[in-house]
């Protein structure tokens, strides 16, 4: 794998990538369910890898409810109004290990830009990024969000036409990053490539097994990870 350090698209997944918040998504989601439809949630849809559309989707139909557009938008808005409510984040979880050095190493490489593709609403994902202070070299702008597609796929290509057309040109290369299977496929749906971090629930050997075209077991040793996502060896 090779490639320039210079017109890169780096793509970061959140959660168990760069942050480790778990439990928080189910605590958020049954008390906007409560409030927005009077539902107490029984039935807990996967989240790791899968987008807020597709989660959401899921929720309502395993609780008997059509998810109508406009049901999807007010239970989102309320999602949001509880995480955003919920403060300080970062007595709930944990920055993971080398994520600030690795975001401010390639932050200061020419050429780099980094955003995210990553299940999570827009809000959400910039809430929890900046309650750890890791939101200041990523560009929310170019993202791809939860919001977008229950196909993750669709994040990808949404953030590499954001970027080019905010940067008047498509990136030279894409890479994305991340600690599931879905987050490698949807990289190599799109033809970028894909960094698998074993900090979540798939160990190196699911995360290579799924297509990565390397894995990582964290981003402690921030050399070898921007090695990595650089296309160095």
């Amino acid at each position: 794998m090779t490639s320039r350090a210079t017109d890169v698209l780096v793509l970061w997944d959140i959660d168990l990538t760069l942050v480790d918040l778990s439990g928080t998504g189910g605590a958020w989601y049954r008390q906007a369910l409560q409030t927005v439809a009077g539902v107490t949630l029984d039935r807990m849809p996967s989240f790791p890898g899968r987008t807020e559309l597709a989660i959401t989707t899921e929720l309502l139909t395993a609780h008997g409810i059509e998810p109508t557009p406009d049901l999807v938008d007010a239970l989102w808005r309320e999602l949001v109004a509880v995480a955003t409510a919920t403060s300080p984040l970062h007595e709930m979880g944990t920055a993971l290990p080398g994520a600030a050095e690795v975001l401010a190493d390639l932050a200061g490489r020419g050429g780099v830009v980094q955003s995210l593709v990553t299940g999570n609403l827009p809000e959400i994902a910039h809430h929890k990024l900046a309650s750890f202070g890791l939101h200041t070299h990523l560009d929310f702008d170019i993202g791809g969000y939860g919001t977008v597609s229950a196909h993750r796929p669709d994040l990808v290509a949404k953030a590499v036409e954001l970027a080019a057309g905010k940067h008047g040109t498509a990136p030279g290369e894409v890479v994305v990053i991340g600690d599931t299977p879905h987050d490698v496929a949807a990289a190599l749906a799109c033809g970028a490539t894909a960094v698998g971090v074993a900090t979540g629930r798939h160990d190196r050997a699911a995360l290579a097994e799924s297509g990565a075209h390397v894995v990582l077991s964290d981003l402690s040793d921030t050399a070898a990870a921007v090695a990595a996502i650089l296309g160095r060896s």
